[in-house]
């Protein structure tokens, strides 16, 4: 064997080496771009699934938060009845279609705010005043002036609260 034929053999070798790791290199990359194209896709299905939950969970947030002035509506001619002597009838029928309205408002999700003697909460309650109070302390809830509503643990209507000053003097 000649020189000449022992540096062509040698270069070939290193040529398709060269060949072989520009393949190799070719791959990974390939791969890399198909797990970035799968992650991206179950990343988008899963923002779709979520999107889909939110759109069921509130898609009666409309007609829910138009049904709350009925149910306040409802809940003071139960109070205005309760005061006479002779309404019990009417009492109970309003607290009856009351029960029954906020029963299917649950199923839906809508919980009450009551915040009565808590802290008050700006991103739940509505402050509407403030009143010195002696036994709810200062920055708490002293009075509830209208009840509010989460809808799936979404504020939909804040509770309008008086907020308490403490007792002064």
């Amino acid at each position: 064997m000649t020189e000449s034929s022992s540096n062509d053999g040698a270069a070939a070798s290193a040529e398709f080496a060269t060949r072989i790791a520009e393949l190799e290199g070719e791959v990974a990359r390939l791969k890399d771009t198909l797990l970035r194209s799968q992650a991206d896709q179950q990343n988008q299905q899963r923002r779709h699934q979520r999107e889909r939950e939110d759109l069921r969970k509130f898609a009666t947030a409309n007609l829910v938060e138009e049904l709350l002035p009925s149910l306040d509506a409802l809940a003071l001619g139960l109070e205005a009845a309760a005061g006479k002597a002779d309404g019990q009838a009417v009492v109970e029928g309003f607290r009856m279609a009351i029960n029954q309205l906020r029963s299917v408002m649950a199923a839906q999700g809508l919980v009450e705010i009551n915040p009565l003697g808590q802290a008050f909460n700006p991103g739940r309650h509505e402050s509407v005043g403030q009143e010195s109070h002696l036994t709810i302390p200062e920055g708490s809830v002293s009075r509830v002036a209208r009840v509010g509503w989460l809808l799936n643990d979404r504020v939909i209507r804040a509770a309008a609260v008086f907020v308490s000053t403490g007792f002064t003097k």
